[in-house]
């Protein structure tokens, strides 16, 4: 990774914050504790960078829209998070599969 490529990505980075900054108080709540979750979790596809900019469409999308952000997404963040990525291994599921020896793991 070049100088060029992670200045890049700050800029992305700081346009995706500020993109965050502009939603109504309950969306950015929401959205952090979304982030936090899915950081947390750790699905593999997080880091190709299209999930949360994905999510904060959504949301800018309801927020013009006039919908509250529980309208969207419900009242339970977790298991709405759940089936964003209910097809995508995490790095949870990668390290479980290496240390049980499982085919198709990491080392095997």
């Amino acid at each position: 990774m070049s100088i060029q490529d992670i200045i890049e990505g700050k800029k992305q980075w700081r346009a995706h914050v500020a993109r965050i900054k502009a939603l109504p108080t309950d969306y950015q709540i929401v959205y952090k504790e979304m982030q936090k979750y899915l950081f947390k979790v750790g699905p593999v596809s997080l880091s190709d960078g299209s999930l949360l900019p994905g999510i904060l469409d959504f949301f800018e999308e309801g927020a013009a829209a006039g919908k509250g952000v529980l309208e969207l997404i419900g009242t339970d963040v977790a298991a709405f998070c759940d089936g964003l990525i209910k097809d995508s291994p995490t790095y949870a599921d990668i390290y479980q599969q290496a240390i049980s020896g499982e085919p198709g793991s990491v080392g095997t």
